[in-house]
């Protein structure tokens, strides 16, 4: 089963992690998984680029996508899980269902804040939009 891990470095993740680690052994064979973290894109501001360069954004990127897997990495490889990392920049929730889908997903693990409804309502919820967009089956853990 190829599983598409959404990760952002916080504790909800970081349960979704323990959950599928803890699970893993039901499946009948070891799960392929992809650990993805997302980042929205840096705003572009006029003459940016005078003073911001391509690959000081990507180093940026590199760098926070890094940190935001650091954690899970060190989980998985505990538990002897493989995995494919992947550093994606976009809107997150779309970027999450777009990578899984492109990738033949099954399923998408994602963490979630459990914030109360209307929180979710003012301030929108990744996990809620992944749910509402993928056409794949969502493990939500909270």
């Amino acid at each position: 089963m190829k599983i598409l891990l959404a990760v952002d470095g916080s504790k909800p993740a970081l349960d979704a992690v323990d959950l599928l680690v803890k699970h893993a052994g039901l499946l009948r064979a070891k799960p392929q998984i992809d650990l993805v973290t997302v980042h929205l894109p840096v705003p572009r501001l006029p003459r940016m680029g005078m003073a911001v360069g391509k690959e000081q954004i990507a180093r940026y990127y590199q760098e926070e996508g890094e940190a935001n897997l650091a954690a899970a990495k060190k989980r998985l490889d505990a538990a002897g899980l493989t995995y494919e990392p992947h550093i994606l920049v976009g809107p997150i929730a779309e970027t999450i269902v777009k990578h899984a889908t492109d990738a033949g997903c099954e399923l998408i693990c994602i963490g979630s804040h459990g914030r109360s409804e209307l929180g979710k309502a003012m301030l929108g919820s990744v996990a809620t939009k992944v749910l509402h967009l993928s056409p794949l089956p969502l493990l939500l853990v909270k």
